[in-house]
């Protein structure tokens, strides 16, 4: 399993799923039960570099805006349906937030999606019948952040216009 392959099962998810987040990890799973074990932890670790390298403070701002909050968790939940989106919107995104505002609202169930954290795991269990996945896979560090906003004065506004001005 290579980052290609990885993204090209991300679009095939996302595809099957007309806008439906079942649907999307529904279709994941499937997908990844036809690959060998090592190569769906091997899925699960370029998901989770992939995850790691979307914790930061900016994202974090628009994840606040778009979703009118986020806790810790939510933060969680927003990078997950950032990946499940597909390469071209979490790359762009990664690069410049404010890019989440050409996100047609139609095509979004949520920007919330918690069960996307937990393909691998169901994948591989579907596949091996074990339970030992969390004891197979490698956790990552989170880098440091600092956040550079805040919510009680015209920060987000002033780095993120385009997201203010669609979704509050």
């Amino acid at each position: 399993m290579n980052e290609n392959e990885f993204w090209a099962l991300i679009e095939k998810s996302k595809k099957n799923s007309d806008y439906k987040f079942e649907k999307q990890l529904n279709s994941l799973v499937s997908e990844l039960t036809n690959y060998t074990e090592q190569e769906i932890l091997e899925f699960d670790k370029i998901f989770n570099k992939f995850y790691v390298n979307s914790y930061t403070s900016e994202l974090w701002a628009a994840a606040y805006i778009i979703n009118g909050g986020c806790s810790d968790d939510g933060f969680d939940y927003f990078r997950a349906w950032l990946i499940s989106q597909g390469r071209a919107v979490y790359e762009s995104a990664l690069k410049n937030p404010e890019s989440l505002a050409d996100i047609n609202e139609e095509e979004v169930e949520d920007f919330e999606f918690e069960e996307f954290l937990y393909a691998s795991r169901n994948a591989y269990k579907i596949k091996s019948g074990k339970d030992d996945f969390y004891d197979r896979v490698e956790s990552q560090e989170y880098p440091e952040i600092n956040i550079n906003w805040s919510e009680d004065d015209d920060s987000l506004q002033k780095m993120f216009p385009r997201l203010i001005e669609k979704y509050w």
